[in-house]
């Protein structure tokens, strides 16, 4: 596991630091997502307060627990008095932040400047293509960090269906076929599928504004 990690040392004693399991994470819309760290300290130093953060403005920071767009959604934990864990649930788009952890001690504080973890947050897109046969593609727009090669499942009017791959493929393309298309990653299967929608008709293909169309060929 690669951690990435900043340092703050005075001469003549220890440091302080803090390492970032992971410098970036991609989680899917909706799903939970744990974003850790490591932290040392002069042992003499007796720490008053930690926290998570991602907005600051002038040496100012808000902590999370407190910030009422994440206090129903976050929380921390840890297995050692070293260790901090931010565990934030119902993931939303705009999550998609850099995160930050801070402590204090009694005799110093720990910069904010300091570069954290990036979380990126993204729900499933489709791509629909019509020539002689109409394909659907879902994707995420960014590789999951717990599950890089997911499976995927796909719904018809609310019905999964048998295909799991990340291709749907029509041909050929009858009026049976028009309906309301989504897809799922399957691990996820909770939360909510229809992120993306396609129609098919007589004459066209397309999905909701929320996902990539590909130009149409008829």
């Amino acid at each position: 596991v690669l951690r990435f990690f900043s340092q703050l040392c005075v001469r003549g004693e220890s440091c302080m630091n803090v390492t970032y399991t992971h410098q970036s994470i991609c989680a899917l819309k909706g799903s939970t997502v744990d974003i850790s760290c490591f932290y040392t300290h002069p042992s003499w130093h007796n720490v008053t307060e930690v926290s998570w953060f991602n907005k600051w403005e002038s040496g100012v920071t808000k902590d999370l627990s407190q910030d009422s767009e994440y206090t129903s959604r976050v929380k921390y934990h840890r297995q050692t008095d070293k260790d901090s864990t931010l565990k934030i649930t119902d993931l939303r788009e705009r999550d998609s932040t850099e995160y930050k952890f801070r402590f204090k001690t009694v005799n110093a504080e720990w910069g904010y400047t300091f570069s954290g973890t990036t979380l990126s947050v993204t729900g499933s897109t489709a791509l629909c293509v019509r020539r002689t046969l109409v394909t659907l593609a879902c994707r995420t727009i960014c590789t999951l960090t717990d599950n890089p090669n997911p499976s995927y499942i796909w719904y018809k009017k609310g019905q999964r269906l048998t295909n799991q791959n990340n291709s749907l493929i029509i041909n050929p393309v009858s009026s049976e076929d028009a309906g309301r298309y989504s897809c799922a990653v399957e691990e996820h299967t909770g939360i909510n599928p229809s992120l993306c929608i396609a129609q098919i008709g007589s004459f066209e293909c397309f999905v909701t504004p929320q996902c990539q169309s590909v130009p149409l060929v008829k």
